[in-house]
């Protein structure tokens, strides 16, 4: 695969390519290393495809889990309340949901 679009959530990626020019090279890496044809496993249901193979979201997910486990990368998560006033969002970043 290749990266065509980007969109940079709370400035993600210019922290990356400022800050952390080695995660986004491997990033990009394991973007080239997906084999799209590969994920092409599901199959249409809708009148005017129906059989056709699609792009499967599962497939996709797991060639991408699986590269980037194998350099080895975890699944972090936060949970957050968005706002606009920072200084309320780094008060009740800690607190649970």
């Amino acid at each position: 695969m290749k990266i065509v679009e980007t969109y940079s959530h709370l400035n993600g990626w210019e922290f990356l390519l400022v800050h952390q020019p080695n995660l986004w090279k491997e990033i990009q890496d394991v973007v080239a290393a997906v084999k799209a044809e590969t994920c092409k496993t599901k199959v249409s249901k809708e009148k005017t495809m129906k059989g056709k193979l699609l792009y499967s979201p599962v497939a996709m997910n797991s060639a991408f889990s699986q590269l980037l486990r194998s350099r080895l990368w975890e699944e972090s998560r936060v949970s957050y309340w968005v706002t606009k006033n920072e200084r309320l969002i780094r008060k009740t970043i800690t607190m649970p949901a």
